[in-house]
């Protein structure tokens, strides 16, 4: 395979090293993807899915065999009471606001004690009364606790800003554009069993996007209320089209689910139309193909090490989500490694990403994303805001060998354009 690139000695020697130092690592993944598997078949079996499930409903959605079934699977599987795994869930965002919103109230403090959330949600929470729908415009006081220096919540400033109006406590178990680590499941359900502590009669509210089959285990097997992610990250195994999940337990669900459909329909409205077979085995092959993006972010670690760049996590650290930062300092070679990711891609590689605004971000952002499904992030994908200190966000793989090859072009791509920069200011010396 490195016979296909310009600089092929130096791939070959960086790619080989690092095949054998991980080669451990990525037999444990493999473990881990056989023990999920499992758990889904037994659950599949369990539930007595027959070619009926599969077929979708039209209308109203009332009585959909198929997806009542569904999402009593994937309930079962991340250990919730409920669940809605719907189509009609635009995204991640949407479904971590239909949760927000059907947990508050007016009056009611929301909490995020991992720090401000993503970019995307700052909109939804809102700065300022201006009638644009969002938590702030509904009476909602909102505030984030910053984690400690060494990544720890600081439970001091937690004890400090809770008050008898506080309603919901939410975690972000993923970085998003932050430098700091994405959270186990091991610390989330110390954070967890600290929160009941200091504030019981809070709903925790875990924002699960990038992290769902990475671990053994989700946020609500250790005691989260409600947790929320799209279906075109992890969930949906690279087949789900569209949509979202949150589960739970069942009194947030039926509240976030009044937000989200009408109250008093709750979850027995929405048909399915033509998803539920993709959905069906989107899920069925979600651990799967989740293990192949976490392979990919190992192997993309070991060689960004090997290249001279500051990569967490690192090759060996454990994970808690399938997203790879890389720190460039500078924006010429982010912009480089994503075009590099992006002529890798199956879809759309003729084209070149540019930094450009977007809806919900702060800063000019580019983004890598030749996927299959626009946006799906469970795809090979790259991203970064064009801000100090200019870090790359990888994330995804359909298989470990797209992730190795999406690398490989793009660490490609960058040394040829260094070695093209050195010439060119020697020529002018």
């Amino acid at each position: 395979m490195y016979t296909y690139f310009q600089n092929a000695a130096i791939l070959k020697q960086w790619g080989e090293d690092a095949e054998k130092k991980i080669t451990p690592i990525l037999r444990r993944i493999e473990r881990q993807v056989d023990e999920h598997q499992w758990r889904l078949l037994v659950a599949y079996r369990r539930t007595g899915v027959s070619e009926a499930h599969l077929a979708s409903s039209t209308g109203y959605g009332y009585d959909d065999l198929g997806r009542e079934a569904l999402e009593s699977i994937v309930a079962e599987v991340f250990g919730a009471q409920s669940c809605l795994f719907r189509s009609h869930i635009t995204s991640g965002t949407h479904a971590i606001a239909a949760s927000l919103f059907g947990i508050l109230r007016p009056g009611d403090e929301l909490l995020y004690i991992t720090g401000a959330p993503y970019d995307t949600l700052h909109q939804v929470i809102g700065d300022r009364a201006d009638g644009s729908g969002s938590l702030t415009d509904y009476g909602i006081a909102y505030q984030a606790i910053s984690l400690t220096s060494d990544g720890k919540v600081d439970w001091s400033a937690v004890q400090e800003a809770v008050t008898p109006r506080t309603r919901c406590i939410a975690i972000q178990r993923s970085r998003g554009y932050a430098e700091r680590a994405s959270i186990t499941i091991d610390q989330m359900e110390a954070m967890i069993t600290q929160v009941r502590q200091i504030c019981p009669s809070a709903a925790i509210f875990v924002d699960n996007c990038y992290g769902e089959f990475v671990e053994d285990r989700e946020p609500t097997h250790v005691g989260a209320d409600l947790i929320a992610g799209s279906l075109i990250k992890n969930p949906g195994g690279g087949l789900a089209k569209s949509g979202g999940y949150i589960a739970g337990k069942k009194q947030w669900v039926d509240r976030a689910a009044s937000r989200l459909v009408a109250p008093g329909i709750l979850a027995e409205g929405g048909a399915s139309h033509g998803y539920l077979r993709d959905f069906y085995q989107g899920f069925f092959l979600a651990p799967h193909v989740v293990g192949e993006a976490l392979k990919g972010a190992v192997y993309a670690a070991a060689m960004l090490e090997a290249a001279g760049f500051s990569s967490t996590p690192g090759w060996s650290d454990p994970r808690a989500d399938i997203i790879q930062l890389i720190q460039f300092g500078s924006p010429e070679p982010l912009i480089d490694f994503c075009q590099g990711i992006q002529q890798a891609s199956p879809v759309d590689a003729h084209v070149r990403p540019e930094p450009s605004s977007m809806p919900g971000y702060e800063d000019p952002v580019i983004m890598a994303a030749g996927t299959f499904v626009q946006g799906a992030s469970i795809e090979l994908s790259a991203d970064g805001p064009l801000r100090p200190p200019y870090r790359a966000y990888m994330q995804g793989g359909l298989t470990y060998s797209h992730v190795k090859i999406g690398i490989l072009t793009a660490l490609d791509r960058m040394l040829t354009r260094k070695a093209h920069s050195k010439t060119i200011l020697s020529e002018r010396r």
